[in-house]
């Protein structure tokens, strides 16, 4: 195989990375559509709305503003100009930024139920699509690993073998999905505790993932953009679970 991947269809080109992502949102939300006719969901639809709109501007903000992070050498002079700034974006800010959106719209709302566990896997499904959508642009994506001796490394178009990250990546999702599965059959978890392992799961991969991809270090920091978000989303949960053990200690034994 050859990167990045062309489709053809008669004279038609089909831009294989939008095509994954357009297969991703759609199969995404076809599947939690389906999740949520088979399972008594306590949000109505109207806050459910609400929900969405608060998630999609976080997710749309975090992203582009982390994006723009991970490389601030260029904040002054952006390849391709003024553009950069509104097509430069990464999933880990989509993600703490739809996490703080949705935080803040369920406040508004006075919600205490999890919003986020029927929303699993169908993430894991559009991710996994996405990533694979991302594996075979090559080179153009930008999100492919350094050069690597190992012998499953993919020369991606430049004569250099590296770590295919985005196959990493679609591994780790089959074997969360799997994992999460298994122990819900065994025991269901709490309310929130799904969606929580997923995203501080998703979040920690990425901090180690980031070691083996190209991108530079913040300067004096040691850490890329998204690995000092990761970072902070990580310490974010352990707070979470730090408030709630504290919580159920000081409840009376009966």
């Amino acid at each position: 195989m050859s990167y990045p991947v062309h489709l053809t269809l008669g004279p038609l080109f089909l831009p294989v990375h939008l095509l994954c992502e357009v297969l991703a949102y759609t199969l995404g939300y076809r599947y939690y559509q389906r999740l949520r006719t088979r399972t008594t969901d306590p949000i109505s639809s109207e806050h459910r709305l609400w929900i969405f709109v608060g998630c999609s501007v976080g997710a749309l903000l975090g992203s582009r503003l982390l994006g723009l992070l991970e490389h601030p050498e260029v904040l002054l002079h952006p390849p391709g100009g003024a553009l950069y700034y509104f097509t430069n974006k990464t999933i880990v800010g989509g993600f703490l930024g739809g996490l703080i959106g949705v935080e803040l719209t369920k406040k508004r709302l006075g919600i205490t139920a999890s919003s986020g566990d029927l929303m699993v896997f169908p993430l894991l499904l559009g991710l996994s699509i996405g990533r694979l959508g991302c594996h075979l642009s090559g080179l153009e994506d930008g999100t492919y690993g350094t050069a690597t001796a190992l012998p499953w490394g993919i020369d991606f178009g430049d004569g250099i073998p590296r770590h295919p990250t985005n196959l990493y990546e679609i591994l780790f999702l089959g074997v969360l999905a799997l994992l999460l599965w298994l122990q819900e059959r065994r025991r269901p978890l709490p309310n929130g505790r799904r969606f929580q392992l997923f995203l501080a799961a998703y979040l920690l991969f990425r901090l180690l993932a980031e070691f083996i991809k190209p991108t530079p270090p913040l300067p004096g920091l040691g850490l890329t953009a998204i690995q000092c978000a990761c970072v902070a989303g990580l310490g974010y949960y352990v707070w979470v679970w730090w408030r709630r053990d504290r919580a159920m200690a000081a409840l009376p034994l009966e």
